[in-house]
């Protein structure tokens, strides 16, 4: 939105939504955590390793180009959106044919590490200028098994602390406008409270399927922004 609405120039678009998610993450972890759906072991241990990759994510950025970056997050945001309505047709098979579904995580592939996770996540929210909760959100879900509601509140824990060097990066490199990060943050860090309160009470498949819209959305108006249709 930052590209597309304000006309900032690319490589800002890209660097000043990291500055603006820490508040915005903090915020929701905090909410989510006060009723129990997040992990806060495995979301630090995600923001963790995340922060080990995130900041070569972001000096990368800048070798390619603002441009490139922007398209390849809106192909990513796209993707993702079809991953979790495949996730929702998915759960609603099981559910209607009365097979167990997971709500803990404690699955097969809980096996695999889940630093795996955390540093693909640092790389692409440093390239991408994003906080990550986009693609933890689901693979957290296929990966790990978790419902959609601890799924999020675990991916805030995480882009509460993967963020920190990504947006220092790119603050140095040039790439963030303050005035313009304040003033995202007076109306996102409501947003996110209010978002928080929303989710608590709405069932796991409108959230999924709310998830995947949204990303949808945000995706296809990027993709278009980018290639010169809007």
């Amino acid at each position: 939105m930052i590209r597309l609405v304000l006309g900032y120039p690319e490589l800002v678009a890209v660097g000043t939504p990291l500055l603006v998610i820490i508040p915005t993450a903090i915020t929701g972890a905090v909410s989510y955590a006060r009723r129990g759906s997040a992990d806060i072991r495995a979301g630090v241990t995600l923001g963790l390793w995340g922060c080990a990759t995130s900041v070569l994510g972001a000096v990368a950025s800048t070798w390619v180009g603002g441009s490139v970056v922007l398209m390849l997050t809106a192909a990513l945001i796209l993707y993702m959106a079809f991953e979790m309505i495949g996730q929702s047709r998915a759960s609603a098979a099981a559910h209607h044919e009365g097979e167990a579904v997971s709500i803990n995580g404690e699955t097969p592939s809980r096996r695999r590490p889940i630093w795996i996770l955390g540093a693909i996540t640092g790389l692409y929210s440093g390239f991408l200028g994003l906080g990550g909760g986009f693609v933890i959100v689901p693979l957290l879900g296929r990966w790990f098994g978790y419902p959609v509601k601890r799924a999020i509140g675990t991916s805030l824990v995480a882009m509460s602390v993967l963020a920190i060097p990504g947006a220092i990066t790119h603050y140095l490199l040039g790439n963030i406008e303050l005035d313009l990060a304040a003033g995202l943050m007076i109306g996102v860090v409501p947003g996110a409270l209010l978002g928080a309160k929303l989710t608590a009470v709405a069932q796991e498949r409108h959230v999924r399927m709310g998830f995947a819209m949204m990303l949808m959305m945000a995706g296809a108006a990027l993709a278009l922004s980018e290639s010169g249709v809007l």
